[in-house]
């Protein structure tokens, strides 16, 4: 290991308290210095707040003005806990606490309740979904899997802004929440679930908060004790804060101002969970005192990319509007923002997918690319797209689509119906592909209109909407398709996008984003009714999804594509809008030119130096002349077939001592290269070598699912594995990695 490395993994501790200092901008030093009364540090993305929240505790600590047991750091997930307590400890500052909120609750809990109850503590729920689903049975209810989550984060809501059973009808009319249930029925069973976990001495994680918080409210020398343990406090994310945590906090600190809170209302994109701006926004109010310092000097992303966020949080509403930092890059000029405006999603999926390869090819990182999605049903065009183009990837916060659950049983159901053909009544009256396709999944509860509001009742209807859409495309591109067509058409998809795991694209909803960020963003999909989403009726609720729009723009560190497609399928009206985020900032939009110019990186109108949108229409694929079976003549349809040539019926005279060479080094490549084997080439395509034999470039060529880009990387091996040659299993040298 050399020394630069070595100080790369293992960073030298600063040898003195103002070494700590060294490298802080004037902002960040500001907040290092700030260790006395109420301290309020509001934080653009990408600014260094983590950095400047760490430096000050540890400059306080190594001065000798804070005592690191006296110390409580909390945030809200346990990553970013262990990434303080990391940091602090390269700074030096060991022995300081940095927990979740349900952590420090939990410790002080299991401390204090014998002394403040007596006995022990009541044993924790780690999943309280089939305690809510028999209080829904108690109630007569039958609910699915998807209702009971809807259910279950609905009590979890009602419980983390202190809303009791009695109280939520009343809640949810007030903030006009979409309820997943009646909310007179969703109150009785709230009810019950809470007299369950008292029948059986049982508490669940909201309860760890509401029980403290209990405990310190009525016993003054408890809350005394826990004062005299923790004198200073670290509140991160603090625009994510419940009324319940917030009140456990209030309850920490008691009279006193030690208290430094860390946030950017702008990010707030949990509300639906209880999160909400106001306790941050309302600080100085609350501390007319406070010291203010913000954090605008942004580190992560180019001028272009922070100047599209800035023009997008421009036009928002509200009270968090109202308080928006405006962000200065602190890097050097980047390539403009693309727009693209494709004819149809598969289009766009494909645009996406030769975009992302393009960027590997010139040098930018697989891991280092991200795909950004609005709900996690549009995952599966992409995934596919990305396997097409032999890009692996890896899906983040949601399973693969053809993993889902839901998916799974619609796929037995659809196979089932295929095998049963013309016996199945249920199919009775259903004459085209699409139409089967409706009548199968609907005894999986499916219908044609979406249910209101989020959650998990409506992504799983989203999941299977997309089963549906695909259908429809697959009747379009194959007429006279069967169902037992359509089944084999899923099985072959999901076989593909089951590939092991590798360092590869990340595909994430906006939301699982959070937090995260990337050389390369592409923004999928931002079209009216998916950004903002449909069910987001209010003027609040429209507006907290221009900021989980704005939270992706800033994931990008440097290249950043937007895309939106006019039609959901080829050849289908062109009915879509591009989101209305994007009016005034997109080229060729209402007032576009008059913010300077927002870029697009999809061509330049040089009369006007401005960038302007990229229109690509749906690829229009030349006529080709039939492919016929080389054994019997007939017409093949069936992608497989053509790219064996052959019917799969007809007798194969494939070699198969050379198809299992050809299989091993198949395996060898991949490994060596980090990605999936069908990235290299899939079975049907070994098949077809192992069939043809090719001697030449020109006979492997033609092959399909060889073409030109696989040949000048794979060609020479795969010609003399034919030739019966040795070779020694190493990927070509230089050959990119997509």
């Amino acid at each position: 290991m050399t020394a630069a490395t070595h100080s790369t993994l293992f960073p030298q501790v600063p040898e003195t308290p103002d070494a700590v200092l060294d490298g802080l901008d004037p902002e960040q030093r500001e907040v290092a210095l700030a260790l006395h009364g109420p301290v309020c540090v509001l934080a653009g993305a990408g600014t260094g707040k983590t950095r400047a929240i760490t430096h000050r505790i540890a400059y306080g600590v190594r001065a000798g003005i804070l005592q690191p047991a006296t110390v409580l750091a909390v945030t809200f997930t346990n990553r970013a806990a262990g990434e303080m307590r990391g940091r602090l400890r390269q700074l030096g500052a060991t022995g300081v606490q940095a927990r979740t909120f349900h952590s420090a609750a939990l410790r002080q809990l299991q401390y204090f309740w014998p002394k403040a109850v007596g006995g022990e503590l009541p044993r924790l729920l780690e999943r309280k979904v089939q305690l809510v689903a028999e209080a829904a049975a108690r109630c007569e209810l039958r609910l699915d899997r998807n209702e009971l989550r809807d259910v279950t984060s609905e009590i979890e809501w009602a419980k983390v802004t202190q809303t009791v059973p009695a109280d939520y009808p009343a809640a949810v009319a007030k903030t006009q929440r979409d309820a997943p249930r009646d909310p007179a029925v969703l109150s009785q069973i709230y009810s019950t679930y809470e007299q369950l976990k008292r029948d059986r001495s049982v508490i669940d994680f909201e309860d760890v908060l509401l029980l403290t918080v209990g405990i310190l409210q009525d016993r003054s020398d408890i809350a005394e004790h826990v004062r005299g343990q923790y004198q200073h406090f670290v509140v991160d994310e603090y625009q994510d804060v419940s009324p319940l945590q917030q009140r456990l906090l209030d309850l920490w600190v008691g009279d006193r101002d030690d208290l430094c809170v860390v946030g950017d209302a702008s990010q707030t994109i949990y509300s639906f969970t209880g999160a909400t701006p106001d306790h941050l926004l309302n600080f100085r109010t609350r501390h007319p005192g406070a010291t203010v310092v913000k954090l605008v000097r942004d580190y992560r992303s180019t001028p272009q990319v922070v100047h599209l966020a800035n023009g997008l949080l421009s036009q928002a509403h509200g009270k968090a509007a109202d308080h928006r930092l405006e962000l200065v890059s602190q890097r050097d000029k980047g390539p403009e923002p693309a727009y693209t405006e494709y004819s149809d999603e598969p289009t766009e999926a494909e645009g996406t997918a030769r975009r992302i390869r393009d960027l590997v090819a010139a040098g930018v990182p697989a891991g280092e690319i991200a795909v950004l999605y609005r709900v996690n049903s549009q995952s599966e065009v992409y995934e596919q797209a990305l396997a097409d183009a032999g890009v692996p990837y890896q899906l983040r916060g949601a399973e693969r689509f053809f993993e889902r659950a839901e998916v799974r049983e619609a796929g037995t159901a659809l196979r089932g119906a295929a095998r049963a053909g013309g016996n199945d009544s249920l199919l009775d009256g259903a004459e085209d592909l699409a139409s089967q396709v409706r009548a199968v999944l609907s005894t999986k509860g499916w219908t044609s209109r979406p249910p209101a509001g989020s959650g998990a009742v409506r992504d799983r209807w989203e999941s299977l909407a997309a089963l549906v859409r695909l259908a429809e495309d697959f009747e379009t591109a194959k007429p006279g398709a069967t169902l037992t067509d359509l089944v084999r058409e899923l099985d072959e998809r999901a076989a593909a996008q089951h590939a092991p795991t590798v360092q590869g694209v990340t595909l994430a909803s906006l939301h699982s984003a959070k937090g995260l960020e990337w050389d390369a963003v592409f923004l999928v999909g931002l079209t009216e009714g998916m950004m903002p989403i449909a069910y987001a009726k209010t003027d609040e609720q429209v507006e907290e999804e221009r900021r989980l729009m704005y939270v992706g723009i800033t994931r990008a560190r440097v290249h950043l594509s937007l895309s939106w497609a006019l039609s959901r399928s080829p050849g289908g009206r062109a009915s879509r809008r591009p989101t209305r985020f994007l009016n005034g900032l997109r080229p060729g939009s209402a007032g576009a030119g008059t913010r300077g110019g927002v870029g697009g990186g999809g061509g330049i109108d040089r009369g006007s130096g401005r960038a302007a949108v990229e229109r690509t229409p749906a690829v229009e694929r030349k006529p080709r002349s039939p492919v016929r079976c080389r054994v019997c003549g007939r017409t093949l349809t069936d992608a497989g077939e053509m790219k064996l040539m052959r019917c799969e019926e007809c007798p194969s005279d494939m070699d198969e001592a050379l198809y299992g060479r050809l299989y091993d080094w198949r395996a060898a490549q991949a490994a060596l290269l980090g990605q999936p084997d069908f990235c290299v080439f899939t079975e049907k395509t070994l098949m077809a070598i192992a069939e043809a034999v090719p001697s030449t470039e020109g006979e492997l060529v033609v092959i399909a699912g060889v073409g030109n880009r696989k040949l000048s990387r794979f060609g020479t091996d795969v010609l003399a594995i034919c030739a019966g040659e040795a070779i020694d299993g190493e990927p070509e040298e230089g050959a990119d990695e997509t």
